[in-house]
């Protein structure tokens, strides 16, 4: 990993998703970056955010036209990256459980060696298993639930480090939202939130704490007895 990608990390990981997607609605994002529906199965010891760049990695049914790599993803994991997995469109779901399979793609192996790797944690666009392995590493672990069955009999890897495709139930309608090689991913109690490695990302970074800042005085000014909306106007203002 660049300094500069350290530096991102280091910066991000004193924020919280709400923080990225309040910078991205502000930045025109009106979706506010998320990737909505994974739940924290798992997370690190200080229970502090997940941030690193996106290592992608796509699964599609045995019957897809595609040849498997052969081989493992796991070993080829970069330092200081979030393992993304995801699925074909053809295997996902809008709504709950917005996965078609009840195998896991990711077990508590993928972890120990990630882990050894000092990748900083994984996204599931499906389900995990050996959910106490993942407890007792201590590492942030996202997925859509819980399944017991391995993935091997009903699906393989066609891809690594490759845009993913992930369908979303969202507002005005469902979409799909494309994951990229490099995006920065955050991920806590809220959530996982996910924003391109371009120009613009210093323009985000550098509102978060302008943001984060104005709100604290807001919330000062509601437990003095100021009411909510001049409270926000009067601290937001300029922002």
């Amino acid at each position: 990993m660049t300094k500069e990608t350290k530096k991102i990390i280091q910066v991000l990981s004193q924020y919280a998703t709400c923080d990225m997607s309040d910078a991205l609605v502000k930045h025109q994002y009106k979706l506010g970056g998320s990737l909505p529906n994974l739940h924290r199965y798992s997370a690190n010891e200080t229970k502090t955010t997940m941030v690193g760049k996106a290592y992608t990695v796509l699964f599609a049914p045995k019957d897809d036209p595609r040849e498997a790599i052969s081989g493992g993803y796991i070993d080829k994991l970069p330092e200081d990256s979030v393992l993304v997995i995801g699925t074909t469109l053809n295997l996902q779901k809008k709504d709950a459980p917005f996965t078609k399979m009840t195998n896991a793609l990711y077990g508590g192996l993928m972890s120990t060696r990630a882990n050894y790797l000092r990748s900083r944690g994984t996204v599931v666009f499906g389900r995990v298993r050996d959910i106490d392995e993942h407890l007792e590493l201590k590492r942030d672990v996202f997925s859509y639930g819980l399944g017991t069955a391995a993935h091997g009999p009903v699906v393989k890897m066609v891809g690594i480090n490759v845009p993913l495709e992930v369908l979303v139930d969202g507002y005005p309608e469902p979409h799909v939202e494309t994951i990229n090689p490099g995006d920065i991913i955050m991920g806590d109690d809220n959530g996982v939130v996910r924003v391109a490695d371009s120009e613009e990302l210093s323009s985000i970074m550098e509102y978060i704490p302008k943001r984060v800042q104005a709100d604290t005085l807001v919330k000062e000014d509601i437990l003095n007895g100021l009411e909510c909306t001049p409270a926000q106007k009067k601290r937001r203002a300029g922002l």
